[in-house]
């Protein structure tokens, strides 16, 4: 029997990425630490995290017929993800502007670019070959009724559909009903829920539980270094994190989401692809960039195997 596919339908970015003393006060010019390119976009990293754990990792989207464009394409082929669709427009390459502070906190600014092509045919060309045991994977990045489309598509089809709710906004029910996985992150959750940012354990199970009665058939909370909640409507379990040093979170939800779908691939349970998730996400953080800070299996099986989880 084949493998199943993880297909991501989202964003393909270059991110730059300048390390900065502190942010910037309105109107100052700041001189950054230092100064980089990588491949980037929440849907690249998500597909490049799948590919580097071993899994079938196939990418659908647009870039740009430009240099950023062809280093899109040969930097993710030469990482294991299949390319054969991601569609070239007629905007530029996306691109992302990433300032990281020491600890390893960022803000990003995004240009959507060739993202914004990604239109409600192509959407659902990408996903009609998918079949059950396949997983669709999209984020926010491109636009939203592509999107909703794919993922209803999807789901008719008995594809797992995993919604990375960024960048959070509202979004609409039909959407929602769709989402077999919803893997907000604590300011997410907040924004889908018109609340505040989740900031603990205990609020982040009553927010799981508020927003499943939105429509997704689970949801795992992400809860940064506190690890996340899973919510799969029998119980609700928190899943610690692991003890790093950060140094840049920048690809961390990224490199969760690729683990989670990776494991979900190989036959784990939700809890078991969820403690799997917060490994790799917790490797990423302790290196630079994004695609460069994912994950092999090794090392998530080698976290896993001799790291003590916080309590």
């Amino acid at each position: 029997m084949a493998q199943p596919r993880i297909r991501v339908l989202g964003s393909l970015n270059i991110d730059l990425v300048q390390r900065v003393p502190r942010m910037p006060r309105p109107g100052e010019t700041l001189r950054a630490i230092d100064f980089q390119t990588f491949i980037g976009g929440k849907g690249a990293n998500q597909a490049c995290a799948a590919a580097k754990l071993g899994a079938v990792s196939e990418m659908a989207g647009c870039i740009g017929a430009d240099v950023f464009g062809h280093q899109l394409m040969d930097e993710l082929k030469a990482m294991g993800v299949d390319m054969s669709r991601v569609r070239t427009g007629q905007l530029p390459s996306g691109t992302a502007t990433i300032l990281v502070l020491p600890d390893g906190e960022n803000v990003i600014v995004i240009s959507s670019g060739a993202n914004g092509e990604v239109s409600v045919p192509v959407a659902i060309d990408a996903v009609e070959d998918l079949r059950s045991g396949d997983i669709l994977m999209c984020q926010l990045e491109i636009p939203l009724e592509s999107v909703a489309a794919a993922m209803q598509q999807a789901y008719r089809q008995g594809v797992t559909t995993i919604l990375d709710p960024a960048p959070a906004c509202p979004l609409p029910g039909p959407l929602l009903h769709a989402v077999t996985i919803l893997t907000p992150n604590q300011t997410e959750a907040g924004m889908l829920l018109s609340k505040p940012a989740v900031e603990s354990v205990s609020d982040a199970r009553q927010a799981a539980a508020s927003l499943r009665q939105l429509g997704p058939r689970q949801v795992i909370l992400k809860l940064g270094e506190q690890g996340c909640l899973v919510s799969d409507g029998a119980e609700t379990t928190w899943v610690p994190g692991f003890s790093v040093s950060a140094v840049d979170t920048t690809a961390a939800g990224d490199a969760f989401n690729g683990a989670l779908a990776t494991a979900l691939t190989r036959g784990q349970s939700l809890l078991s692809a969820a403690r799997f998730a917060c490994a790799a996400a917790a490797l990423s953080v302790t290196r630079h960039g994004a695609a460069p800070s994912l994950a092999c299996l090794a090392e998530v099986e080698s976290l896993l195997a001799s790291h003590t989880s916080t309590s």
